[in-house]
């Protein structure tokens, strides 16, 4: 069984930062994608970035309102992941998740508790 824990959220003014962080266990994830998504009040969850195994190293993708932001990372067990949150706005308000996406014939995600981010104006 797969655990996730993320920790980093919090109450930050606008233009602040906070660095999210995601350990998982149970499982090597070192050849899984891992990432982070979001969900605002009143609206769906959505992608913010992922760290996808490639057999050349981790690359990084990002949504659009993440690319020049919030850069994510990966700790080179692969078991744990980072995100870096700069230039926050209200709009950036929501649950964060940690996210790791097993590929294959039956993909699998595993997905963590959530921690809360609030941006004040």
């Amino acid at each position: 069984q797969v655990q996730m824990v993320e920790s980093g959220g919090g109450v930050v003014q606008a233009g602040g930062s906070l660095r999210l962080s995601c350990v998982a266990s149970g499982r090597t994830l070192v050849n899984v994608d891992m990432g982070w998504y979001r969900q605002a009040p009143g609206k769906e969850r959505e992608f913010v970035a992922m760290t996808r195994w490639t057999w050349r190293g981790y690359t990084s993708d990002y949504a659009d309102f993440a690319k020049d932001r919030f850069p994510i990372s990966r700790d080179n067990a692969g078991n744990a992941t980072y995100l870096e949150m700069n230039s926050l706005t209200p709009a950036d308000t929501a649950i964060y998740y940690c996210n790791a996406h097993v590929p294959g014939s039956v993909p699998v995600d595993y997905w963590g508790q959530g921690t809360q981010v609030t941006v004040s104006s």
